[in-house]
């Protein structure tokens, strides 16, 4: 009979593939490097193949290791749903939840969801993790949260997203600005114009960049800032014009302490959703969090 495969030597593997560094890998699973390399040697024994080349102080999957990535994640998801399987039958009528959210999901749409989820689990343990779109993914991935409240993403290879609503990005200016001084954004002035952009490691960011670069535009002066709070109050002080959407900017829109104007001719739309790895079955938790979610941002635009 063939020996099955050793879990803590697929769980080594794994973080090792994903991470590209022995060094990390160690510090993940708080083990000492020649610990992962041990393990890694003996897995690639006990199967007969080569798993990684090593590259300097880098490694990539070979072939033979990418297929054996399928399954070994696959296998390391079963057993953490087992887990936590036996771990809510031993702690009757409580559960967890884990939520990736980016800061403007965690400032605007979070606490009225989670206000919300409290009331139908209140014993239920939840963890946030803030984050922007590509650390929801890499987290999703590393099986650290369970559901992530965020942007539609590029690719979805390994994820299912569930679309909530839909907004727009738009110019908002104080209202002592040129522009809403002349009722118009003067398409001329946008490359010179200093603009308050969200992180510039986040999807809407790029977003921005390739819509002006598609109209050959080349931003030549921006700020970009982790606070959509910090941007608005930079607007305000009129130290240039932020691109947000309108609806986390609806009470200075209403009071007219901001002013909104298009981008361009074309709409500059995101997809708002959240995301979990393909082929999870959701507790009934995270489908109360979903049908949550969906229920609060139903009129968001």
């Amino acid at each position: 009979m063939t020996p099955t495969l050793d879990s803590r030597q697929l769980l080594a593997f794994a973080t090792l593939a994903r991470r590209g560094s022995f060094t990390q890998t160690a510090k993940d699973m708080f083990l000492t490097q020649s610990a992962v390399s041990h393990a890694i040697k003996a897995l690639e024994r006990e199967i007969g193949v080569v798993l990684f080349d090593r590259v300097g102080k880098t490694v990539r999957l070979t072939q033979a290791g990418e297929q054996l990535l399928q399954h070994a994640e696959r296998i390391l998801r079963e057993m953490q749903d087992a887990r936590t399987s036996l771990e809510e039958l031993q702690n009757w009528g409580q559960s967890r939840l884990r939520v990736g959210a980016s800061p403007t999901a965690c400032q605007y749409l979070l606490p009225t969801v989670l206000r919300e989820f409290k009331q139908s689990f209140p014993q239920c343990i939840i963890r946030i993790e803030p984050g922007d779109g590509p650390k929801m993914i890499e987290l999703l991935r590393s099986n650290q949260i369970d559901l992530a409240l965020m942007l539609k993403p590029d690719r979805l290879d390994e994820i299912t997203f569930r679309p909530l609503f839909e907004d727009e990005l738009r110019l908002l200016v104080a209202p002592m600005h040129p522009w809403a001084q002349k009722g118009k954004v003067v398409r001329e002035e946008i490359a010179d114009e200093t603009l308050i952009l969200y992180n510039k490691g986040s999807y809407t960011f790029r977003m921005v960049i390739d819509y002006f670069l598609h109209d050959k535009i080349t931003l030549n002066n921006f700020i970009e800032l982790g606070s959509m709070e910090a941007i608005k109050e930079l607007v305000k002080i009129g130290l240039g014009a932020g691109v947000l959407a309108p609806w986390i900017a609806r009470k200075e829109l209403a009071e007219k302490s901001l002013i909104s104007f298009p981008l361009g001719p074309r709409k500059l739309r995101r997809s708002w959703g959240v995301a979990f790895l393909k082929g999870r079955k959701l507790p009934l938790a995270e489908e109360t969090f979903v049908g949550l979610c969906e229920s609060v941002t139903e009129n968001m635009d």
